[in-house]
């Protein structure tokens, strides 16, 4: 098939550009920093990771030392602000110190995604836990509830699972094949915790693979260098700490997705449309992709009448496969339903979000229920990403096709009361393969890695019940201020001291210039 964008010769000039000369400095450093910056994370998330209260692990003297004792959690708070950061330094240098993104650039970054995620693989679960809600909705699908009408407090000693409260009486919000895979894992293990959160950990890894397999293959076919979108996207420590360190099943739901952006994109539209409706039975927000996967499939030409007949059929095989799902596990498509059910109505730092809540307090203040009016607010910004999406689909160029599919994604992440770091994940990849040009792009994107690092290392730590108390002087919130400052000073550090970093953020960070559909 035809690329749905052009090359633009940057790959062949990117080839010949360092002949005779060395494609990148000696990566060693960055590297080792990077590996160092993972083990932190490793050790101290014995002290402040996610165990699911049943865990043998509480038992063993280190974790009762680094987790039952002032000292050990300060130093666990310590080394999880500091690997985070170092992280995010060495992601930074490493792309510093390419002259020529070419193979040396590309066996540097798989080396720092091995060599950074392997850590990771063994960490107590990190700056998430949904991890122990997959667990406890895999026991619902073995004890033989219906995860799509039952929350877990339907299980006998839920509450030994570890999950978060919120799942409690809420409904799945996954697709059929997340649930099967909920399901074996649960079944497999016999509700051993550890042995579950790594079998989903290797869930997670296999979207990471999909990932670094995907991403330099979608980037060519827009004339982007592979290399530099590979780096951008799959040694991004924002990238790797929230599919590895935090088990986040959207790790499978974007390689799945991207694979078949893939596949569609080169006339092998019902291999995508398979890959990209699995996708959807991980987590449906993917259903975004299927307009723009059938905009492929009608081709370049196609006039309305052709669009929509492409549109149909592949809604209609999606559907199918998805109906097909549904009558196999018996629930239907309960997950709609479900939708709505993690996360908290709104943060701070989403723009949508932050105006609610201030509608909110003015309200309040004036005695009037301020709920009413943020909830204008939230449907107003949901109503905004859905005439964005659709704004994206009627209008727009052939050529822009990716890109377009990337901004409406971005509208509904970024239209939302409350986005997630892993939100954020989704759309590195599709903004990398589309591209990311060499000035104030890619300094937003250092700038948001560092805000989400630093938001992550103080939003969830596990601190024992009784270190919150007044006379040891070790309460949740302190704990959580220790380890944002300290990663706001190791952030600053980066921005304005680093004698090499500061660069990055102050002018273009290479000599890399990306020609993105935008």
């Amino acid at each position: 098939m035809t690329a749905p964008l052009p090359a633009a010769g940057e790959l062949a000039a990117a080839a010949t550009a360092g002949a005779g000369t060395a494609g990148m400095d000696n990566p060693r450093f960055p590297l080792l920093a990077g590996f160092v910056g993972s083990m932190f994370l490793l050790v101290g998330s014995l002290g402040v990771g996610w165990l699911a209260p049943v865990s043998e692990l509480r038992r063993m003297p280190l974790f009762i030392w680094m987790r039952a004792e002032a000292a050990g959690v300060a130093l666990s708070i310590v080394l999880l602000a500091v690997g985070a950061m170092l992280l995010v330094r060495a992601w930074l240098r490493l792309g510093q110190i390419v002259h020529v993104w070419g193979a040396e650039a590309r066996s540097a970054t798989l080396k720092a995604v091995v060599a950074w995620g392997l850590p990771m693989m063994f960490c107590v679960p990190l700056f998430s836990r949904d991890v122990y809600a997959y667990i406890g909705q895999g026991r619902l699908m073995v004890e033989g509830f219906n995860p799509y009408e039952n929350g877990i407090s339907a299980l006998s000693n839920y509450f030994q699972l570890g999950a978060d409260k919120m799942w409690t009486e809420a409904p799945v919000p996954y697709g059929q094949l997340f649930l099967w895979i909920e399901q074996l894992v649960v079944w497999s293990t016999n509700v051993q915790p550890e042995a579950s959160v790594m079998l989903f950990r290797l869930v997670a890894v296999a979207g990471v693979i999909l990932c670094v397999i995907y991403v330099p293959k979608l980037a060519e076919l827009h004339g982007i260098n592979p290399h530099r979108a590979l780096w951008l996207t799959a040694a991004n420590p924002l990238f790797l700490t929230n599919f590895i360190a935090s088990v986040h099943n959207d790790a499978l739901m974007i390689g799945l997705a991207l694979a078949g952006l893939y596949y569609s994109a080169t006339r092998r539209a019902i291999r995508g449309i398979v890959l990209v409706t699995l996708s959807i039975a991980v987590k449906p927000i993917t259903i975004v992709f299927l307009p723009f996967i059938g905009l492929l499939w009608a081709g370049r030409e196609a006039g309305w009448a052709r669009k929509f007949v492409f549109w149909a059929l592949t809604g209609g095989l999606s559907l199918a496969l998805l109906t097909l799902m549904a009558l196999v596990n018996g629930f239907g498509f309960g997950w709609i339903s479900g939708l709505s059910a993690p996360g908290s109505i709104s943060i701070w730092y989403a723009p949508v979000g932050l105006i609610g809540m201030v509608v909110a307090s003015l309200a309040n203040s004036f005695g009037f229920d301020g709920s009413v009016p943020a909830g204008w607010v939230f449907n107003a910004g949901k109503l905004l990403a859905v005439a964005v999406v659709c704004w994206q689909i009627f209008r727009g160029d052939y050529d822009r096709l990716m890109r377009r599919l990337t901004l409406a994604l971005a509208a509904v992440v970024l239209l939302a009361p409350i986005i997630q770091a892993w939100y954020v994940v989704w759309l590195i990849p599709l903004f990398a393969v589309t591209g990311i040009r060499n000035d104030w792009q890619v300094k937003a994107l250092y700038f948001v890695v560092s805000f989400f690092m630093i938001y992550a290392i103080s939003d969830q730590l596990e601190v024992f019940p009784y270190l919150q108390t007044e006379d040891l002087g070790f309460a949740l919130a302190l704990a959580r201020v220790a380890a944002a400052v300290t990663g706001l000073l190791f952030g600053l550090y980066l921005i304005f001291w680093d004698p090499q970093t500061k660069r990055l953020f102050r002018k273009a960070g290479g000599p890399v210039v990306e020609r993105p559909v935008i």
